[in-house]
């Protein structure tokens, strides 16, 4: 990937990101919905400029994409909930609660690990090695920014 896709990747997320974080602080969890779709709906396309891929691969490997990203969507949805229940209960956070929303969120992250193994398989069989292992780079890419911009707006939580 050469750097003026990898920064027309991270630029493309941080401009949709930054649009759809303003309007879910305005109104709420309505839009979370929307930041949610605009981030999935982008992140397809960024795949596509960026994996270059022959018709063949294209007709194999789309199925083998709509497959993952929906059980990483519901992945995503639930890491939104454990964000959601953490900003709700910041407040009045208690250790109790602090430990729950820690497993929670592990176990997401242990969910998140285990799509991206069991879907390795269609994956691998639908693109060569290099472009499987780009495919996975650019979604840390897309990983990175969405992290980097969510650390950026959750608050630490105060000893």
């Amino acid at each position: 990937m050469t750097s003026r896709r990898v920064t027309l990747l991270a630029a493309s997320l941080v401009l949709v990101l930054s649009a759809s974080a303003a309007r879910a602080g305005a109104a709420g969890e309505a839009d979370t919905a929307v930041l949610v779709e605009a981030i999935r709906a982008n992140r397809k396309a960024l795949v596509a400029v960026n994996l270059d891929l022959t018709d063949e691969e294209a007709k194999k490997f789309w199925p083998a994409y709509d497959h993952y990203q929906e059980q990483m969507s519901a992945v995503q949805d639930r890491l939104v909930k454990v964000i959601e229940d953490y900003i709700a209960s910041f407040d009045k956070l208690t250790d109790e609660k602090a430990m729950q929303i820690v497993k929670d969120y592990l176990a997401v992250e242990a969910d998140r690990v285990k799509v991206r193994q069991d879907n390795l398989p269609a994956i691998s069989a639908a693109l060569p090695g290099k472009k499987v292992a780009r495919f996975y780079q650019i979604e840390n890419k897309m990983d990175a920014v969405v992290r980097y911009k969510l650390a950026e707006t959750i608050p630490v939580v105060a000893q």
